[in-house]
């Protein structure tokens, strides 16, 4: 058989017709095996009618491996040099070049269905788990897991969630599960919709955002309820979906015990859990708010990972093998690299929400420069567009009389200007008109249709040509590309106007990849985003967590969520440091500054650094003199990690390297080190470990085993590693340790 096989693949290479692909006929359709790279093999069972989608992820064109096929018995191996996948009895398992096993199915679902009346299939895919695997990854969320073994999500893109179908192992393997609509990673097996009191609860007015401007929203909160009967003892996963496109409040207490407490202006709509819960009736409680309709997911956490979309053309995903380096390299070969960032980006960018006028802005930036404070970049937010509409590509000329000046000044100062601009555009504008006349606009929305070419080539000229070309402008900050409030779901898109659902969770790629091509070409593009997804990292993007609010909580949730998406293989991510939303007594409060300066700390060490807030002056000078002093002193560290932060970044884009780094990254063979999901590697040196409690004077950090051990990066003690320990901490510092 091997002598046919190899006889078979010397006739088709004297042909010219070398396989790419190994096409395996099952009961399901046509099961093919497709090599990428070495150490990346892509699975897809195509049904009989399949229909591929247009490639979106995957754009360079690597070298196809040299690979080789083994059949025998009904088994069918493919051997790429660092790899291989094996199909026996139905399901596929995968090895490293040594043969040992990486990861491995254990069985899958293509069941037809229909979207939005058109037929379409729903894809599960089932893989085992072993009890010593961790899992990272599925990119930026608040649920505070950083370790997502057994965790139950819903991938979709909205403010505050990044939704990246990526996970990585500690076991030595990354997947990517190639569908670009709405998945549900360890869905739940059972659901319970639950029951309103008939009494209404607290309500409150609060400070809310939208896509309209700033506003007063008055909400009335409500507890719903319910019983589960779990039939066995064990640890469970639990998903909370409130039934509405944004959450206001997620509550969830089991038997009278909270298992999850937070409130946000804005939150996603669903939130999970574990817990470890006994046989039998437990009572559940949920506080909401009105007009939320809550169901409650649950599971019982077993030795599997599954991955489900009810939506697809096939069952589609990438295994690449490999350390969490290795990996992610190959992933970004695949779709691309991450482009040089000036090295400006990588000082301090100051916003706040948000500047009135020109005079306004070179005021503070001159403020800066006269007490002697770094100043990269300075942010313009929303609506210096004015009375002339929402995203007009028109500047209030009452207010900002020559945008031109502006820049001019700014870069006088050595300042870089950045401005907030979106992929929405008032209707009622003089360029909204326009667009709706070339029908750029998705149905019954003010989004542009970025599917469609036309929309996103008239969208992308007029960008250039009123705002990229005349002001000097460097750097955008392209909001809400979700697009808000998931708004794709029961729409239609692009020219040939296919149900949204199809593309549910791309949207984001398709407006930064616009912006990026439409920059190129008349400057170095750098873009902040608010979404993004797999591929994204190929148009330079800075990621950040969307409106969160400034609790401490938040705080180490920002953490996790910011280290899944480095675990997604999107390097560039920031946050809103002091929080979005912030308490009014923000300039005299004891215990908001101490948080703020705890944000700032661990912002000093994120890939950008940068400070935003809510209806806030958020300059440093409208705080108590010690809050002052402790900001300049971490402005001034951030100036001084520059160069070691420029080489780095430089690895990220010539060598596939991630500065922000899960400890995975370095430690994977160190359980205790895979457990710690508020700590993480700033580049090769530094281990940071944030304080995210108040009114702390030590802080306990695990130092993972490497040969020479860690030095305080403040006092210069060594430690050995291995070890937990306990260190003096003050208001101006946070744990910090140097690799020797």
């Amino acid at each position: 058989m091997k002598r046919i096989a190899a006889l078979l693949a010397g006739i088709l290479l004297l042909a010219g017709c070398t396989p790419k692909e190994v096409r395996i006929p099952t009961e399901d359709g046509v099961l093919v095996l497709h090599p990428l790279l070495d150490n990346a093999i892509r699975i897809r069972l195509e049904p009989a009618d399949y229909k591929p989608l247009p490639e979106l992820v995957y754009t360079e064109d690597a070298p196809m491996p040299k690979f080789s096929v083994t059949r025998k018995d009904g088994v069918v191996e493919v051997r790429t040099e660092r790899m291989s996948a094996r199909y026996e009895k139905g399901n596929l398992s995968f090895f490293d070049a040594d043969g040992k096993m990486l990861l491995q199915e254990d069985g899958h679902r293509l069941e037809k269905t229909t979207v939005q009346g058109e037929p379409a299939y729903a894809a599960t895919q089932r893989f085992l788990s072993p009890e010593d695997e961790f899992l990272f990854g599925t990119g930026q969320f608040q649920d505070g897991f950083l370790d997502i073994r057994g965790v139950t999500r819903r991938l979709t893109q909205v403010n505050t969630q990044i939704a990246l179908p990526f996970i990585l192992s500690s076991q030595g393997y990354a997947l990517l599960w190639n569908n670009y609509g709405l998945t549900d990673f360890n869905p739940a097996d059972h659901s319970l919709p639950l029951v309103a009191d008939d009494q209404d609860g607290r309500t409150e007015t609060v400070n809310a955002t939208g896509t309209s401007g700033n506003r007063q929203e008055r909400r009335m909160y409500k507890e719903f309820h319910g019983c589960i009967d779990l039939p066995e003892d064990g640890t469970y996963a639990l998903l909370l979906d409130v039934g509405q496109k944004m959450a206001r409040r997620h509550y969830l207490a089991i038997d009278g015990t909270p298992l999850v407490d937070v409130t946000n202006t804005w939150l996603p709509p669903t939130t999970s859990a574990l817990g470890t819960f006994q046989a039998g009736t437990h009572d559940i409680t949920v506080e909401g708010v009105h007009g939320d309709a809550p169901v409650l997911y649950w599971r019982k956490v077993d030795s599997s990972t599954t991955f489900s979309s009810p939506v697809a053309a096939a069952l589609d995903y990438t295994v690449f093998a490999g350390r969490a380096d290795e990996a992610i390299g190959a992933y970004r070969t695949l779709t691309g690299p991450v482009p040089e960032m000036p090295d400006w980006m990588f000082g301090y960018i100051h916003c706040r929400e948000r500047y009135h006028s020109q005079a306004e802005i070179l005021e503070n930036a001159r403020e800066f420069k006269d007490r002697g404070l770094p100043l990269d970049v300075i942010v313009q937010d929303w609506q210096w567009w004015g009375p002339t509409g929402w995203n007009s590509m028109e500047f209030d000329r009452e207010n900002y009389p020559d945008p031109k000046a502006l820049t001019d000044a700014l870069h006088a100062m050595d300042t870089r200007f950045m401005i907030s601009v979106w992929s929405k555009v008032d209707k009622a504008s003089a360029l909204g008109k326009r667009l709706e006349e070339n029908g750029c606009y998705i149905d019954g929305t003010d989004w542009i249709d970025f599917f469609d070419p036309d929309a996103a080539a008239f969208y992308a000229r007029n960008f250039r040509d009123s705002l990229a070309v005349p002001y000097g402008i460097d750097a955008w900050w392209f909001d809400a590309t979700e697009p808000e409030n998931d708004d794709l779901a029961g729409r239609r898109v692009g020219k040939n106007q296919v149900p949204g659902e199809w593309f549910r969770n791309v949207y984001p790629l398709m407006v930064n990849r616009t912006m990026h091509e439409t920059l190129s070409s008349v400057m170095q593009p750098v873009i902040l985003t608010r979404s993004a997804f797999p591929g994204a990292q190929r148009y330079g993007v800075v990621t950040w967590s969307g409106d969160v609010g400034n609790d401490f909580g938040t705080l180490r949730r920002q953490i996790a969520g910011g280290l899944g998406q480095m675990a997604s293989g999107l390097p560039w991510w920031t946050f809103d440091a002091g929080g979005f939303f912030r308490p009014g007594d923000q300039y005299t409060s004891a215990e908001y500054q101490e948080r703020l300066v705890r944000w700032i700390q661990a912002a000093t060490f994120l890939p950008f650094m940068r400070v935003h807030g809510y209806m806030s002056n958020t300059e440093p000078w409208h705080y108590a003199p010690e809050t002052q002093e402790i900001i300049a002193k971490y402005l001034d560290l951030r100036k001084q990690l520059q160069p070691y932060i420029l080489e780095c970044a430089a690895r990220v884009s010539n060598e596939g390297y991630t500065l922000m780094r899960p400890l995975v990254f370095d430690f994977p063979d160190d359980p205790e080190a895979l457990r710690q999901d508020d700590e993480f590697l700033f580049g090769p040196d530094y281990l940071v470990h944030p304080v995210t409690a108040p009114g702390v004077t030590s802080w306990r950090t695990y130092l993972p085993a490497t040969e020479g051990g860690w030095k305080d990066f403040w006092t210069g003690q060594q430690y050995e590693g291995g070890q937990y320990v306990e260190t003096d901490v003050d208001l101006g510092t946070i744990p910090v340790f140097v690799r020797q």
